[in-house]
């Protein structure tokens, strides 16, 4: 069984609990790509490095269940259309999905649960689509003039006239630094030519190609919706190498500091005012870089942040704010909740 139900509750019961238990206990249903559900179909770890370990989903449940809420696992997206067909509904759905096919793959399982009128934790389906698509997101960011630096999308590896280098190129639509390695910053055309070629080879998709930032790199953790967002805290990252999927498998390595000096407050407002405008919901990050003016600049967001109990970049920066990983992912259902008139 994965169904975890506080002692003494039933996902039916919607009366006063006792001791500290919320006055509406809620039937919260848990939606997840979990490595080891993916292991067996013969995948190359790198397109498992979005998916969740098993004490990631324990992590969770078991917050939700400290609040005295009852807890039904369900798995990835194939998992929750049987129990859907099957007749199975819940007052609220958790959901982590990243899913593993298409463009707007982190969009699917948010759609599936609009269509049943299931409120889910996290960003609607157009938001998922639209942020998982950097250029995309870029566009809507630059047309609201907010600050982010010049870019390209290429779909095919010869260079557009026009770029002024070193330029930053990587796949417009992965996550977790897939892509991004030693060749990703591109001094010539000719480099970024190779780096292009390969990384349409190997992902088959676009390539974003950026003006290269020098300066400082941040990430900005938000929670909350709409004019209830706020920044959790600014976290510099200092890392030895280019900040990609290699370094981020080793993050012992990477130096991650709580920054709050006029450079920092700055990349707070960029990324609240960000977040507020691509309308992202109830918790996540905006990744930041400063040019050499020292102006940050709006990067990419990350409306489905990762949510490891110690290594997960929003975690680490709620950690060194001062909160722990029951109030992180509190203010996050917490907001999921008032949105859907829901008691948390």
């Amino acid at each position: 069984m994965h169904d975890i139900t506080p002692a003494g509750l039933s996902p039916a019961v919607r009366e006063r609990g006792a001791g500290d238990l919320p006055v509406s206990p809620l039937c919260i249903g848990l939606t997840y790509d979990l490595v080891a559900d993916w292991q067996g179909e013969g995948l190359e770890a790198e397109h498992l490095a979005e998916f969740d370990a098993e004490d990631t989903i324990a992590a969770i449940a078991g917050c939700l269940t400290r609040r005295g809420h009852a807890v039904q696992r369900i798995g990835r997206a194939r998992a929750l259309v049987e129990r859907l067909a099957g007749g199975a509904r819940w007052d609220l759905v958790f959901n982590i999905c990243e899913g593993l096919y298409g463009p707007a793959r982190e969009a699917l399982v948010p759609a599936l649960l609009d269509a049943y009128a299931i409120p889910c934790v996290f960003s609607d389906p157009l938001v998922l689509a639209l942020a998982l698509h950097k250029g995309h997101t870029k566009r809507v960011v630059r047309d609201a003039g907010l600050a982010t630096a010049p870019f390209a999308v290429l779909d095919r590896p010869e260079v557009p006239p026009g770029l002024v280098y070193p330029v930053f190129a990587k796949p417009v639509a992965e996550g977790t630094g897939k892509g991004i390695g030693p060749d990703s910053l591109c001094s010539t055309p000719a480099a970024l030519e190779a780096t292009a070629a390969r990384l349409l080879r190997r992902f088959d998709q676009p390539v974003l190609v950026e003006a290269w930032l020098p300066g400082r790199e941040f990430t900005v953790g938000l929670v909350g919706t709409g004019t209830a967002a706020e920044v959790v805290g600014v976290m510099e990252i200092v890392s030895p190498t280019t900040y990609g999927f290699d370094t981020k498998k080793h993050y012992a390595h990477v130096r991650y500091r709580l920054a709050d000096d006029d450079e920092a407050a700055a990349a707070a407002a960029l990324a609240l005012a960000s977040w507020r405008v691509l309308g992202c919901r109830d918790g996540g990050r905006i990744d930041l870089r400063s040019d050499a003016e020292r102006r940050p600049m709006f990067l990419e967001v990350n409306p489905l942040a990762g949510l490891h109990p110690v290594d997960s970049d929003l975690v680490i920066l709620a950690r060194l704010a001062g909160h722990d990983y029951d109030w992180l992912l509190g203010r996050i259902v917490a907001s999921a909740c008032a949105r859907a008139g829901l008691t948390w």
